[in-house]
């Protein structure tokens, strides 16, 4: 699958966005609590981070797993013009509301792309392209037409193609019947901590299930639909993700891997993994 550059991060054309738009409390994630829309006391004045190889070592895993879809550099280079909010702070309430929608409408985008490529019939492909031209003029707009942006209806009309497009995908491998002491592979399953080693999960409809700290060492995940599913601490390791549906890099990112695990060649190793 071949992904837009803009969907993807340019965080040396983005004003911190992610560092300052967006807030957090301390956890196992983060180790301070910030606000939204104040600056991380770890962001330099040419917006850059101080700890940026050293995010997981000094308690900010959250950082490293964090993925804007390419939102941060469209929202300061083509919304706000190169304009920071550093240099027009009267800008800095409406850059911060403006990068949380572009980025939801990049993520929808995210996944229209894989869901275009991954159907073979027309009249899917055709609707995917469609909303996707729609939301990406939506996403390429003055501030005010993506505040103004049906963020909620946007995302029911995206999800029902992608499952539609999904049912197609998975529909050979018959996947439907098979069941884990953990109460089965379906959609929102809880499957923290399942042992799910060594098995073919082929054609699984496993979007939103929880695979918090999951074993899927050496498992075939072909066609396995993972939209929003949970895969914090989930070992990976030598498994096979390299058709698997709707995988997106901050799942990655949070999930526990090796050298030999198998991707979507959109997708990269993240550095914890070696």
């Amino acid at each position: 699958m071949t992904i837009s550059p803009s969907l993807s991060p340019d965080c040396g054309n983005c004003f911190a966005l992610c560092c300052t738009a967006l807030g957090f409390a301390r956890s196992a994630d983060f180790a301070i609590d910030k606000p939204a829309a104040s600056p991380c006391p770890n962001m330099a004045d040419d917006f850059s981070c101080t700890i940026h190889q050293r995010l997981r070592p000094r308690g900010f895993r959250g950082c490293t797993v964090f993925d804007c879809f390419g939102a941060g550099q469209v929202v300061s280079q083509h919304t706000f013009a190169g304009t920071s909010w550093t240099q027009d702070p009267s800008s800095k309430s409406s850059m911060f509301a403006v990068f949380k929608v572009v980025r939801q409408l990049h993520e929808m985008l995210w996944y229209l792309a894989e869901a275009r490529q991954r159907t073979f019939d027309p009249e899917l492909a055709a609707a995917a392209d469609h909303l996707s031209e729609g939301i990406a003029t939506t996403a390429q707009g003055e501030a005010s037409t993506v505040l103004a942006a049906d963020v909620e209806t946007l995302h029911g009309e995206v999800r029902a193609l992608l499952m539609e497009i999904s049912e197609d995908a998975r529909a050979s491998y018959g996947a439907d019947d098979r069941q884990t002491p953990d109460g089965g592979l379906q959609p929102g399953a809880d499957l923290m901590g399942a042992d799910l080693a060594n098995q073919r999960l082929c054609g699984s409809d496993l979007r939103g299930a929880y695979l918090i700290g999951a074993n899927l060492t050496n498992s075939d995940l072909t066609a396995v639909d993972l939209l929003g599913a949970d895969l914090r601490g989930a070992r990976l390791h030598n498994a096979d993700l390299s058709k698997a549906l709707y995988l997106t890099q901050p799942q990655i990112n949070a999930a526990e891997g090796d050298r030999n695990t198998l991707l979507p060649p959109q997708l990269t190793k993240p550095d914890h993994w070696y």
